[in-house]
């Protein structure tokens, strides 16, 4: 889907003053390490016997599962100024709300380790989820034909597409019996034909041309994956569908979206985390690894690499280059409103969503709030940019200012709101140049994914890319899972 040209048009004056700016820039600490730009010597050193690299939610989830496994002699280093990875979020006077990941759909009864967790946070109580955590009514909606409907899936279909919902829901419901498509998908993954060919040629393969189902695979896609149904694989992309029940009551959700989980998580391991340290090099010394920081090197008998695993190659010793690892990039702006727009038709949603639109629409953080009314709210708006080759997106991104990126966002939505000018009084914009890895066509069964699921000496890798996609659910699965080799290795599994 090419950008429509009301989105790479033209600054314009608005109607009112909109203050904002580039919020959680890390780019320039990247291109330090990719261009091996000189770190400073560390100042200390310390003996430990574990070291967590990266405190998204793969590092958190580590820590997690060490801590409560009454093994507390580990630290956890985030390069960033807060942890959290794609959970992080933010605060203002109206409400929390996320800045990238925002719900974990009702993790089945088949999913422990998610379970444990919610379990731990009191959001799941005798096997009953906690209501002011399953997203309020209504949910989604959907700009389309000049009007909002309920649901994101598109409505006034002909028969024809109706006939192709239809047939598409069924076949996904075929493959979720297979037991092939889970979360965590290495439960169930096997070698499959369907990771050769992208969603979209499984699409004209199967005979699916309706253009409203073409649009909402698309969607799906880009949503989870931060890429269009031509550049996904097809296992991919049936795995969205055929993953979940069709029929879940959740998802689960916050004003923070996510960051409900990170802002727990952090709480209690923060006497483990360091924030602030960028690890710049990692060597093997005997047995032992060095992690080196500015402040601080780490002589650790096990390292946990939770850090996306393209930058191994940057700050391992030895390590090879991450082959076939691609990573979306995306935009995620918070946009303070001080009014609602003025609309007919459905209510504003939790998720809204305009059809055709390069960009994913907009979460509203104030809808799980248990006021009656609310004048103020905060939306989280989305883009992935999966319509340009990832390069060109990250280039695109760190080329225009912040004022281009808010033209574009009020463009695009003064689609659906025509007055969205004199509704919104700041802009916040975050650019993340490798959001979250692409599971482009054969990748997902690939041996250049495969190599990194096992340890390099003493180093077990642990982000959500290790999956071929990104999620909550995955990220928390092989942080887990790396916790327990690194037990294993320092004798405690």
């Amino acid at each position: 889907m090419a950008a429509a040209p009301a989105l790479v048009g033209l600054a314009r004056k608005t109607d009112r003053p909109i203050s904002g700016s580039f919020v959680n820039d890390s780019f320039l600490l990247g291109h330090r390490l990719r261009d091996r730009l000189p770190f400073g010597a560390p100042k200390q050193q310390v003996n430990i016997p574990i070291v967590i690299v990266g405190a998204g939610m793969a590092g958190l989830s580590a820590a997690w599962h060490l801590d409560n496994r009454g093994f507390r002699d580990f630290v956890l280093l985030e390069m960033e100024s807060v942890a959290g990875g794609n959970s992080r979020w933010g605060e203002n006077e109206i409400s929390r709300f996320p800045w990238a990941a925002h719900y974990v759909p009702v993790p089945a009864k088949s999913e422990s380790l998610a379970r444990e967790l919610f379990e731990e946070l009191g959001v799941l109580r005798g096997g009953v989820w906690d209501d002011h955590a399953l997203c309020f009514a209504p949910q989604e909606r959907l700009f389309i034909y000049g009007r909002w409907q309920d649901g994101i899936e598109p409505e006034n279909a002909t028969p024809r597409d109706t006939g192709q919902y239809q047939r598409f829901n069924e076949t996904m419901n075929d493959f979720r019996t297979t037991g092939q498509f889970t979360i965590p998908m290495q439960r169930g993954a096997k070698p499959s034909p369907l990771d050769e060919i992208s969603m979209s040629d499984w699409l004209a393969r199967e005979g699916f041309d309706s253009p409203t189902l073409r649009w909402y695979v698309n969607y799906a896609c880009r949503d989870d994956y931060g890429a269009l149904a031509r550049d996904t694989s097809a296992w991919a992309g049936i795995h969205y569908f055929a993953s979940r029940e069709p029929e879940e009551k959740g998802p689960l959700t916050w004003p923070e979206g996510n960051g409900y989980i990170a802002r727990r998580l952090i709480a209690k391991l923060r006497a483990y985390l360091r924030t602030g340290s960028v690890v710049y090099k990692i060597v093997r010394d005997g047995t032992r690894s060095r992690v080196l920081t500015e402040p601080v090197e780490y002589i650790a008998e096990a390292v946990i690499f939770a850090a996306p695993t393209f930058l191994a190659e940057y700050i391992v010793d030895g390590a090879p280059r991450a082959e076939g690892f691609q990573y979306s990039p995306w935009l995620t702006a918070n946009l303070t409103l001080d009014r609602m727009p003025r609309e007919p038709g459905f209510d504003l949603a939790w998720d809204n969503v305009i059809y055709d639109s390069p960009t994913l629409g907009y979460v509203n953080a104030t809808h799980m709030n248990l006021a009656s009314h609310l004048d103020r709210t905060v939306w989280t708006f989305y883009w992935s940019l999966g319509e340009h080759r990832p390069a060109d997106a990250r280039r695109l991104l760190l080329a225009k200012d912040w004022s281009y990126w808010k033209e574009a966002i009020l463009n695009d939505l003064e689609r659906a709101h025509p007055d969205i000018r004199q509704c919104v009084s700041r802009i916040d914009v975050m650019r993340l140049g490798h959001a979250m890895v692409r599971p482009a066509p054969r990748f997902v069964f690939s041996a250049d994914r495969q190599r990194w699921l096992k340890p390099l000496n003493n180093i077990f890798f642990a982000n959500s890319d290790l999956s071929g996609f990104s999620i909550f659910e995955e990220a928390q699965f092989r942080g887990v899972t790396a916790a327990r080799g690194a037990l294993r290795r320092v004798g405690r599994g």
